[in-house]
């Protein structure tokens, strides 16, 4: 029997557990897996918390549906029928900038009469066909490329909110290789975004011509889904199924290889568990430090992946004490506009039962790369500055009747620029210590779909490394 420690217990390792158990089992071999978690708690960042009536998560709110990585592990788990899609309205969503909310255009004519990007912005973007395609195989950073393509405007504007509301993130820092393969696929493929979109529209035309069938460009929708009971459904449902130990409370505090082959994991609270295979799902910085005397190299690598700081802010209100409607997802605000957050979703628009009957709530993000001083604010500085912002951008003037604030001092990797080349550096090291493998969010994708893909990818690494040392695979 061969013995796998996962290290880490959120959707990462929950998922790469049980991938792992569905694979070995297929493939016939005998696993001993234990997943070791430092928290208390198992789900990582995934929390949903049901306080007052309200439900408020304190890290990740749903996935996309137009990948089919997360729908497959729900199916597989039989909890697709308590699946959740946001709201149609949910579809709708703002920048805030000029002292105004500007609903983002989804089309041509939209954006034409769109006030958010001015008119010579407007012609900027126009010309972005025009601009050679840069093909030198440098690692640009996402400010670099879309102020080359599209204009300082756009990448105020747009990009800059966009890579805020996913990463947290700081454009000027940011790979587009790492954060926006696809888009560096188009410009490298066919020159530039627009002629790609027109190229691509016109080979699905032909395509469906053909009677052949095509997926559009967004898959089945790109809805935004959770659970009835929040996100936290997916990790519970997940650890459920598992035919594993896990421990809660059992933070590693160093991995050591072996010279005759497998590793000791030595624990915080002084044991020592012994492994022929170990998975870490831990955060970057987590492995950094339990690596940091046994594997200086890699520690060296993972130490280049930064993190962002966030205070996630969950305000509740009556919702008459709201003039404005709130049909849509909530809005990003550009960085030039001087505000103290990131952005704020209309929770309760995008998904029911997020608050209780006659109220609302709005959950704000403050920090990230381009803010990293808003982790260390009191509360009470959270709450006053949080209620300037919506007061100035929605118009509330009255106190939330619920106040919550999450606090993570490391939320999201960053994907700088040369993050493929640590990806590379860092499997060069673990090609010297067979039977150490790495998943999670700080490699291939912030995602819940992205760590579920990866999870699954780690899996059948694992198998495969299994099969060879059993002499079932060449």
């Amino acid at each position: 029997m061969t013995k796998i420690a996962i290290i880490g217990a959120g959707i990462s390792g929950l998922s790469t557990a049980y991938a792992i158990q569905e694979q070995s089992s297929r493939a016939g071999l005998d696993v001993q897996t234990v997943v070791l978690e430092k928290k208390d708690r198992l789900g990582g960042k995934i929390h949903s918390i049901q306080e007052e009536g309200y439900l408020c998560e304190w890290g990740p709110n749903g996935f996309l549906d137009n990948k089919p990585m997360t729908l497959d592990l729900c199916r597989s788990l039989g909890i697709d029928e308590r699946l959740l899609r946001s709201d149609d309205n949910a579809r709708k969503r703002f920048i805030y900038s000029g002292g105004m909310l500007h609903r983002l255009p989804e089309n041509g004519p939209a954006f034409l009469k769109s006030k958010l990007i001015s008119w010579p912005g407007k012609l900027r973007l126009a010309c972005e066909p025009l601009i050679p395609a840069r093909r030198d195989g440098e690692d640009e950073t996402l400010a670099g490329f879309a102020r080359r393509r599209l204009g300082q405007e756009a990448l105020d504007k747009l990009i800059g909110p966009m890579v805020a509301g996913i990463f947290a993130g700081d454009p000027e820092t940011m790979s587009l290789k790492s954060c926006f393969p696809r888009i560096h696929q188009l410009e490298t493929e066919y020159g530039g975004l627009i002629k790609a979109m027109i190229l691509l529209a016109k080979q699905k035309k032909a395509e469906r011509k053909a009677g052949k069938a095509v997926a559009s460009a967004a898959g089945p929708g790109g809805i935004l889904t959770s659970f009835v009971g929040g996100i936290q459904e997916l990790t519970d449902a997940t650890a459920e199924v598992l035919d594993a130990e896990v421990r809660t409370g059992a933070g590693v505090g160093a991995l050591l290889p072996l010279k005759e082959g497998g590793f000791e994991l030595h624990l915080e609270d002084g044991s020592i568990l012994g492994a022929d295979i170990v998975l870490s799902a831990a955060p970057a910085h987590a492995l950094a430090a339990m690596s940091r005397e046994t594997l200086p190299a890699l520690t060296g690598i993972l130490e280049e992946i930064p993190y962002s700081p966030m205070n996630v802010v969950c305000f509740g209100y009556a919702r008459e004490k709201i003039a404005r409607d709130l049909d849509g997802f909530g809005y990003l605000i550009p960085k030039k506009e001087g505000k103290d957050i990131l952005g704020t979703l209309w929770d309760s628009s995008i998904f029911p039962n997020r608050a209780p009957a006659g109220q609302v709530l709005l959950r704000s993000m403050m920090g990230g790369a381009t803010n990293p001083a808003a982790i260390d604010l009191a509360d009470s500085e959270v709450k006053a500055k949080v209620m300037v912002n919506l007061k100035e951008i929605m118009g509330i003037t009255a106190e939330p009747d619920f106040v919550r604030i999450f606090r993570h001092d490391k939320a999201i990797p960053q994907y700088t620029a040369g993050h493929g080349k640590r990806l590379t550096a860092i499997e060069e090291v673990l090609a010297g210590h067979p039977g150490l493998f790495l998943t999670g969010n700080a490699f291939f994708g912030v995602g819940l779909n992205d760590c579920v893909n990866a999870s699954n990818q780690a899996a059948g690494r694992v198998v495969e490394f299994l099969q060879k040392g059993s002499g079932e695979a060449a």
